[in-house]
Protein backbone atom coordinates (compact mmCIF):
# COMPACT_ATOMS: atom_id res chain seq x y z
CA UNK A 1 0.00 0.00 0.00
CA UNK A 2 1.20 3.51 -0.82
CA UNK A 3 1.42 5.58 2.35
CA UNK A 4 -0.02 9.07 2.67
CA UNK A 5 2.19 11.66 4.38
CA UNK A 6 0.38 14.93 5.03
CA UNK A 7 2.46 18.08 4.62
CA UNK A 8 1.27 20.58 7.24
CA UNK A 9 3.23 23.62 6.03
CA UNK A 10 0.03 25.41 4.97
CA UNK A 11 -1.41 25.03 8.46
CA UNK A 12 1.65 26.87 9.77
CA UNK A 13 1.20 29.55 7.09
CA UNK A 14 -2.31 30.21 8.39
CA UNK A 15 -1.09 30.35 11.99
CA UNK A 16 1.73 32.73 11.15
CA UNK A 17 -0.58 35.10 9.27
CA UNK A 18 -2.26 36.09 12.53
CA UNK A 19 0.31 35.26 15.16
CA UNK A 20 -0.46 33.25 18.25
CA UNK A 21 -1.06 29.54 18.02
CA UNK A 22 -4.30 29.10 16.09
CA UNK A 23 -4.41 26.68 14.37
CA UNK A 24 -2.28 24.63 16.72
CA UNK A 25 0.35 22.82 14.65
CA UNK A 26 0.87 20.08 17.21
CA UNK A 27 -2.83 19.32 17.50
CA UNK A 28 -3.31 19.33 13.72
CA UNK A 29 -0.47 16.82 13.28
CA UNK A 30 -1.99 14.55 15.93
CA UNK A 31 -5.42 14.88 14.32
CA UNK A 32 -4.04 14.06 10.86
CA UNK A 33 -2.66 10.83 12.29
CA UNK A 34 -5.94 10.12 14.09
CA UNK A 35 -7.79 10.65 10.81
CA UNK A 36 -5.62 8.08 9.04
CA UNK A 37 -2.48 9.82 7.77
CA UNK A 38 0.49 7.45 7.80
CA UNK A 39 3.07 10.20 8.02
CA UNK A 40 3.61 13.89 8.71
CA UNK A 41 5.80 16.02 6.44
CA UNK A 42 7.27 19.44 7.16
CA UNK A 43 9.56 21.67 5.12
CA UNK A 44 11.18 24.37 7.26
CA UNK A 45 12.71 27.21 5.26
CA UNK A 46 15.35 29.69 6.43
CA UNK A 47 12.85 32.58 6.76
CA UNK A 48 10.45 30.37 8.78
CA UNK A 49 7.50 31.71 6.80
CA UNK A 50 5.50 28.59 7.60
CA UNK A 51 6.98 25.73 9.64
CA UNK A 52 9.44 27.03 12.21
CA UNK A 53 12.49 25.14 13.36
CA UNK A 54 11.01 25.06 16.87
CA UNK A 55 7.89 23.43 15.41
CA UNK A 56 9.99 20.58 14.06
CA UNK A 57 11.52 19.89 17.46
CA UNK A 58 8.09 20.00 19.12
CA UNK A 59 6.50 17.78 16.46
CA UNK A 60 9.15 15.12 16.91
CA UNK A 61 7.84 14.60 20.45
CA UNK A 62 4.27 13.83 19.34
CA UNK A 63 4.35 12.34 15.83
CA UNK A 64 3.80 8.59 16.10
CA UNK A 65 3.72 7.80 12.38
CA UNK A 66 6.60 8.48 9.98
CA UNK A 67 8.05 11.95 10.41
CA UNK A 68 9.53 13.38 7.21
CA UNK A 69 11.61 16.56 7.19
CA UNK A 70 12.16 18.11 3.77
CA UNK A 71 14.65 20.84 3.05
CA UNK A 72 17.80 22.11 1.43
CA UNK A 73 20.68 20.40 3.26
CA UNK A 74 22.51 23.40 4.64
CA UNK A 75 24.19 23.28 8.05
CA UNK A 76 21.04 24.28 9.91
CA UNK A 77 18.99 21.54 8.23
CA UNK A 78 21.62 18.89 8.93
CA UNK A 79 21.77 19.98 12.57
CA UNK A 80 17.97 19.84 12.85
CA UNK A 81 17.78 16.33 11.38
CA UNK A 82 20.66 15.18 13.60
CA UNK A 83 18.82 16.45 16.68
CA UNK A 84 15.35 15.15 15.84
CA UNK A 85 16.25 11.92 14.00
CA UNK A 86 13.11 11.70 11.84
CA UNK A 87 12.15 8.54 10.00
CA UNK A 88 13.01 10.26 6.72
CA UNK A 89 14.95 13.27 5.48
CA UNK A 90 14.02 14.44 1.98
CA UNK A 91 16.69 16.56 0.30
CA UNK A 92 15.45 19.26 -2.05
CA UNK A 93 17.55 21.72 -4.09
CA UNK A 94 15.49 24.82 -3.23
CA UNK A 95 17.05 28.24 -3.07
CA UNK A 96 16.36 30.05 0.24
CA UNK A 97 13.76 32.35 -1.37
CA UNK A 98 11.92 29.64 -3.33
CA UNK A 99 8.14 29.81 -2.95
CA UNK A 100 7.91 26.06 -3.39
CA UNK A 101 10.00 23.22 -4.78
CA UNK A 102 10.16 23.54 -8.55
CA UNK A 103 12.86 21.13 -9.77
CA UNK A 104 14.73 18.03 -8.76
CA UNK A 105 18.44 17.66 -8.02
CA UNK A 106 21.02 17.32 -10.74
CA UNK A 107 22.44 14.26 -9.01
CA UNK A 108 25.33 14.02 -11.47
CA UNK A 109 26.55 17.58 -10.97
CA UNK A 110 26.04 17.48 -7.20
CA UNK A 111 27.04 13.87 -6.58
CA UNK A 112 29.92 14.66 -4.20
CA UNK A 113 27.85 17.11 -2.16
CA UNK A 114 24.89 14.75 -1.91
CA UNK A 115 27.11 11.83 -1.00
CA UNK A 116 28.65 13.79 1.89
CA UNK A 117 25.24 14.93 3.18
CA UNK A 118 23.64 11.51 2.88
CA UNK A 119 26.53 9.87 4.70
CA UNK A 120 26.16 12.36 7.56
CA UNK A 121 22.38 11.97 7.85
CA UNK A 122 22.50 8.20 7.80
CA UNK A 123 24.59 8.32 10.97
CA UNK A 124 21.34 9.36 12.69
CA UNK A 125 19.56 6.23 11.51
CA UNK A 126 17.43 8.38 9.18
CA UNK A 127 16.28 7.17 5.78
CA UNK A 128 17.32 9.63 3.07
CA UNK A 129 15.25 10.48 0.02
CA UNK A 130 16.43 12.71 -2.83
CA UNK A 131 13.99 14.90 -4.78
CA UNK A 132 14.48 14.26 -8.52
CA UNK A 133 12.87 14.84 -11.88
CA UNK A 134 11.72 11.68 -13.69
CA UNK A 135 14.99 11.36 -15.62
CA UNK A 136 16.81 8.04 -15.61
CA UNK A 137 20.29 9.53 -15.13
CA UNK A 138 19.06 11.54 -12.15
CA UNK A 139 17.56 8.41 -10.58
CA UNK A 140 20.77 6.47 -11.11
CA UNK A 141 22.76 9.40 -9.72
CA UNK A 142 20.69 9.37 -6.53
CA UNK A 143 21.53 5.72 -6.03
CA UNK A 144 25.22 6.37 -6.63
CA UNK A 145 25.15 9.17 -4.05
CA UNK A 146 23.83 6.72 -1.45
CA UNK A 147 20.13 7.61 -1.25
CA UNK A 148 17.64 5.10 0.11
CA UNK A 149 14.75 6.54 -1.87
CA UNK A 150 13.89 9.11 -4.47
CA UNK A 151 10.95 11.47 -4.43
CA UNK A 152 9.69 12.03 -7.95
CA UNK A 153 8.79 15.67 -8.63
CA UNK A 154 5.26 15.37 -9.99
CA UNK A 155 4.34 18.94 -11.00
CA UNK A 156 4.97 18.18 -14.71
CA UNK A 157 2.70 15.12 -14.41
CA UNK A 158 -0.03 17.15 -12.71
CA UNK A 159 0.13 19.99 -15.25
CA UNK A 160 -0.19 17.59 -18.22
CA UNK A 161 -2.61 15.12 -16.66
CA UNK A 162 -5.86 16.62 -17.94
CA UNK A 163 -4.56 16.86 -21.51
CA UNK A 164 -3.18 13.33 -21.79
CA UNK A 165 -2.79 11.19 -18.65
CA UNK A 166 -0.80 8.45 -20.38
CA UNK A 167 1.71 10.85 -21.88
CA UNK A 168 1.97 12.66 -18.57
CA UNK A 169 2.75 9.55 -16.55
CA UNK A 170 5.06 7.70 -18.95
CA UNK A 171 8.34 9.32 -17.77
CA UNK A 172 7.39 8.46 -14.20
CA UNK A 173 6.77 4.83 -15.09
CA UNK A 174 10.23 4.58 -16.66
CA UNK A 175 11.92 6.34 -13.75
CA UNK A 176 10.04 4.23 -11.21
CA UNK A 177 10.94 0.98 -12.95
CA UNK A 178 14.64 1.90 -13.00
CA UNK A 179 14.54 2.98 -9.36
CA UNK A 180 12.94 -0.31 -8.32
CA UNK A 181 15.45 -2.33 -10.34
CA UNK A 182 18.44 -0.67 -8.66
CA UNK A 183 17.01 -0.94 -5.16
CA UNK A 184 15.66 2.54 -4.49
CA UNK A 185 12.39 3.16 -2.70
CA UNK A 186 9.99 5.47 -4.53
CA UNK A 187 8.11 8.48 -3.19
CA UNK A 188 6.25 11.14 -5.14
CA UNK A 189 5.01 14.63 -4.48
CA UNK A 190 4.03 18.07 -5.73
CA UNK A 191 0.60 19.08 -7.08
CA UNK A 192 -0.93 15.65 -6.52
CA UNK A 193 -4.65 15.91 -5.77
CA UNK A 194 -7.93 14.01 -5.82
CA UNK A 195 -8.19 14.26 -9.60
CA UNK A 196 -4.77 12.84 -10.55
CA UNK A 197 -3.64 10.74 -7.58
CA UNK A 198 -5.39 7.47 -8.40
CA UNK A 199 -3.95 7.31 -11.92
CA UNK A 200 -0.33 7.77 -10.88
CA UNK A 201 -0.77 5.30 -8.04
CA UNK A 202 -2.15 2.71 -10.46
CA UNK A 203 0.67 3.42 -12.93
CA UNK A 204 3.50 3.09 -10.39
CA UNK A 205 3.02 -0.25 -8.61
CA UNK A 206 6.15 0.20 -6.49
CA UNK A 207 5.18 3.63 -5.13
CA UNK A 208 5.96 3.67 -1.39
CA UNK A 209 4.70 7.08 -0.34
CA UNK A 210 3.11 10.31 -1.51
CA UNK A 211 3.58 13.60 0.30
CA UNK A 212 0.64 15.96 -0.17
CA UNK A 213 0.03 19.33 1.44
CA UNK A 214 -1.34 22.26 -0.56
CA UNK A 215 -4.16 20.47 -2.38
CA UNK A 216 -5.15 18.40 0.63
CA UNK A 217 -5.39 21.43 2.92
CA UNK A 218 -7.35 23.37 0.27
CA UNK A 219 -9.80 20.47 -0.10
CA UNK A 220 -10.21 20.30 3.66
CA UNK A 221 -11.59 23.86 3.71
CA UNK A 222 -14.65 22.53 1.91
CA UNK A 223 -14.72 18.90 2.92
CA UNK A 224 -13.25 18.88 6.41
CA UNK A 225 -9.83 17.54 7.34
CA UNK A 226 -10.91 14.08 8.47
CA UNK A 227 -13.06 13.48 5.42
CA UNK A 228 -10.37 14.82 3.07
CA UNK A 229 -7.69 12.52 4.45
CA UNK A 230 -10.04 9.57 4.05
CA UNK A 231 -10.75 10.56 0.44
CA UNK A 232 -7.02 10.70 -0.34
CA UNK A 233 -6.47 7.33 1.31
CA UNK A 234 -9.28 5.89 -0.79
CA UNK A 235 -7.51 7.04 -3.96
CA UNK A 236 -4.38 5.19 -2.85
CA UNK A 237 -6.07 1.84 -2.25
Amino acid sequence: MTRLSVNINKIATLRNARGGNNPNIIQVAKDCERFGAQGITVHPRPDERHIRYRDVIDLKLVVTTEFNIEGYPDNRYIKLVSETKPAQATLVPDKPDAITSNAGWDTIKHEKFLMEVITELKKCGTRVSVFVDPALRMVEGAKKAGADRIELYTEPYASQYHQNPTTAVNPYIEASNVAHQIGLGINAGHDLDLSNLKFIKKSLPHLDEVSIGHALICDSLYLGLENTIQLYLRELK
